[in-house]
């Protein structure tokens, strides 16, 4: 059990666990101390000394980020040889810093800015010359350093050493000639490397991908889960809250890490991150659509669902339950696959359910956060629709001319197959609709396609690699006439005449905690917004 020791901070009481630094303790209670060099993932160095702290009995300031917590320890973070010192170290950070405010992407969130605006307020006393060095300059795929305005709190050093272990950037030269830059013979070309313009607290390293796309105060923000692997990093979706059609033609600019110290800490992976673009391509599916000989028409949802719901009974009808075949995608949520499963299995009773498909693709993954399955919810989707014989087999009944209405949600079946295979296979398939957000070659092959929300329009919860169960919120409507796989499922049980459970992702969620084992006893509310892991008696 941890040990905690009880201390007061500005006349209030509080405790915290032993070995806890002052800083984070501070953090518990509402209490921000202004700082530069430390960060929460990274190593301490206690250079910047901007977090300074009065202690009782201790004749000097001390480094809050350096000092653990103590029994009976008074701290005072407001008197006024603390405040005079953070004016101090500002005026010594801003004496050789370009007035670059105006220009500079950092504005709005700059710990400069921010800290000045707090503490600083006052007139300059520096008359001398600036030093000049590297301005704009690329050091990488993603990242763009502007000496002139690094303060060297070195975060960025001992992220590129202790996270990445690449170790690409430095503190070259000496005293007032000193400066970050990449190593000799080195390229920053590691797979995290977005994180250090996350770990900048200034407009030294920015993002070369978001650079003056829009300006911060103008973004709004949503939770979310990264649905680019299994690790299912926890995300902040950030969306230009002004976005109108006729000026711009990105709603969301940009992803960044949410921190959940169970999943990914403070980190995204670079894959992930710059993902994002896909969410308001060219490529999307914006309206329902039904093929004319080899061209497809735009069609109403009613008439869109109307076809697809009289194909599939005709085919039932007909040829009965093993004549129809549902292929689910690990993509889905796990509220969207527990509804496809109540419908098509427990409804029509069809038995003929997958979802993984084997991938041709190389793919990268690594012992920190990357992970071989790129899709977010494989364990969901294990534990909610049990895999059958396999896509192999469902193909090869496709091929035989044994299945007659094929539901495709998501995948491109191309990537796993070859193509003239599946060509051939869905050839034979009397009704095929896909239902997915993207066209792709697999859409081009169905009968009907059915524009669906991708994960940044839509709510529900994923559960990862660990059996996490995490929720995401959506960040902006859903583009044109797409919907939410949820209310497509929704609208073609009225047109089958089922009920479902649940009306939206809580309450269909709601319904999963009550009857699948594996989620025994779990709720909307107790998900919470870091994650509640599976019941461990299900097995699952």
């Amino acid at each position: 059990m941890t040990e905690l020791v009880t201390l007061t901070i500005d006349g209030q009481k509080i405790q915290a666990p032993k070995g806890t630094m002052l800083i984070e303790a501070a953090r518990t209670v509402g209490i921000r101390i202004p700082h530069y060099c430390f960060h929460g993932g990274l190593p301490v160095v206690g250079s910047c000394r901007m977090c300074l702290v009065e202690i009782e009995k201790n004749p000097k300031l001390q480094p809050s980020c350096a000092t653990p917590v103590a029994e009976g320890m008074v701290v005072r973070t407001q008197t006024p040889q603390t405040l005079s010192n953070r004016r101090s170290v500002l005026e010594f950070l801003l004496a050789d810093h370009p007035l670059d405010c105006p220009v500079c992407d950092q504005a709005g969130e700059c710990g400069l800015q921010n800290y000045y605006m707090e503490h600083g307020l006052y007139n300059t006393r520096f008359n001398e010359n600036k030093t000049k060095r590297k301005k704009a300059t690329p050091i990488g795929r993603y990242i763009i350093l502007d000496q002139e305005r690094c303060i060297l709190c070195t975060r960025c050093v001992r992220f590129t050493r202790e996270i990445s272990k690449t170790s690409e950037l430095g503190v070259l030269n000496r005293g007032h000639h000193s400066a970050i830059d990449v190593m000799p013979g080195f390229e920053l070309n590691n797979r995290y490397s977005g994180n250090l313009a996350d770990v900048c607290p200034v407009g030294a390293l920015t993002d070369r991908d978001f650079r003056f796309k829009c300006r911060v105060w103008f973004l709004g923000s949503a939770p979310s889960i990264c649905p680019g692997c299994s690790r299912g990093c926890n995300i902040e979706i950030h969306f230009n809250d002004r976005f109108n059609p006729r000026y711009h033609d990105q709603r969301v600019h940009r992803l960044k890490p949410r921190f959940n110290e169970a999943v990914n800490g403070h980190w995204l992976c670079d894959e992930g991150r710059y993902a994002y673009p896909a969410i308001d391509a060219p490529s999307r599916l914006k309206a329902p659509q039904l093929k004319q000989g080899d061209a497809y028409r735009d069609a109403s949802w009613s008439d869109a669902i109307r076809e697809v719901a009289g194909s599939l009974k005709q085919v039932l009808a007909t040829h009965g339950p093993q004549g129809v075949a549902l292929l689910v995608s690990p993509q889905m949520s796990n509220e969207e696959l527990f509804l496809a499963r109540s419908i098509f299995g427990d409804q029509l009773g069809i038995k003929n359910i997958e979802s993984r498909i084997p991938s041709r693709d190389e793919v990268y993954s690594d012992d920190f956060l990357i992970t071989a399955d790129k899709n977010p919810n494989t364990r969901g989707a294990a534990v909610l629709c049990s895999p059958g014989p396999g896509v192999e087999a469902l193909l090869q009944e496709c091929a035989e001319g044994r299945i007659h209405f094929l539901y495709i949600l998501q995948h491109d079946l191309t990537r796993g197959f070859d193509p003239e295979y599946i060509d051939r296979a869905l050839a034979k398939v009397e009704c095929v609709v896909f239902q997915g957000a993207w066209v792709q070659p697999t859409a081009d092959l169905a009968d009907i396609r059915l524009p669906a929300a991708v994960y940044a329009e839509k709510e529900g919860t994923f559960t990862n690699l660990q059996g996490r169960v995490q929720r995401f919120q959506p960040a902006v409507l859903p583009l044109g006439e797409s919907l939410p796989d949820l209310d497509i499922f929704c609208r073609l049980a009225s047109e089958l005449g089922f009920s479902v459970p649940g009306a939206n992702a809580r309450g269909v969620f709601e319904e999963i905690g009550r009857t699948v084992a594996a989620f025994a006893g779990m709720t909307w509310q107790s998900v919470g917004s870091g994650g509640q892991l599976l019941n461990p008696e299900s097995g699952k």
